[in-house]
């Protein structure tokens, strides 16, 4: 009781530290991240855009290592792990999608236009939104997840495309700032205010991972306890 005490604290100490982070960055994006000289304070977008961006490809790198365990046949935890990350790197993935037209519309005056990677972000959009309805239609527990593996393999050959096609191939996004070349880099202060952003966006993902490994944890426990007892009653 007591060991499950302070693992509930420390829980409770990670989640604080999270938020704290959060709530850091954004004073640091408007009150010190310095205003970008051609893009005005609609660069500030920036500061949520590119974290979610890697925090999504974080999260999916995790469904593509659960899935090759899954397939793997090392047990089912496995497949709560990856259905747990699959599901942050989807809400992630969806704040790219949204912040980006926000940001692209006062600067290329257009929402949206087919560029490589934006089109191949939403194509990784659309597979993991295939992953959640795969997961609701196939009955079969196992086959579903063996299937989802797959799937959740699959879709991380996405990810390299998404990450070099602004290097292989000249598109409407602009070049790398972050680790470009000579020119490309971050103002000191820009880049101080977007790793601490990156760190807050991480903490963040390891603690809505954790919750959401346990709640679905639980379902499942319950799920199994529920099915014992109808088979007692029957």
């Amino acid at each position: 009781m007591l060991v499950n005490l302070k693992y509930q604290r420390f829980l409770a100490g990670i989640s604080l530290l999270a938020w704290l982070l959060i709530a850091l960055s954004i004073v640091l994006i408007f009150f010190y991240a310095p205003r970008e000289q051609t893009m005005g304070d609609v660069q500030k977008i920036f500061y949520f855009h590119v974290p979610s961006a890697w925090i999504a490809f974080a999260s999916f790198f995790i469904v593509f290592l659960s899935s090759i365990m899954i397939l793997r046949n090392k047990g089912r935890n496995w497949d709560i792990l990856a259905l747990s990350a699959a599901e942050i790197g989807f809400l992630f993935t969806t704040i790219v999608l949204i912040t980006g037209p926000l940001w692209a519309k006062p600067v290329w005056f257009i929402w949206w236009t087919w560029d490589i990677r934006l089109t191949s972000t939403l194509i990784l959009w659309l597979i993991y939104a295939g992953y959640f309805l795969l997961r609701e239609f196939v009955p079969e527990q196992t086959t579903r997840e063996r299937l989802a593996a797959v799937i959740g393999i699959l879709a991380f050959v996405d990810i390299p495309i998404i990450y070099f096609s602004i290097r292989l191939w000249r598109t409407q996004h602009p070049s790398p700032v972050i680790a470009g070349g000579k020119g490309s880099g971050l103002d000191p202060d820009m880049r101080l205010v977007f790793f601490i952003c990156l760190a807050s966006f991480t903490l963040l993902m390891f603690v809505l991972l954790w919750f959401r490994y346990r709640a679905e944890w639980q379902f499942r426990e319950l799920q199994r306890l529920r099915n014992q007892w109808l088979e007692k009653v029957n």
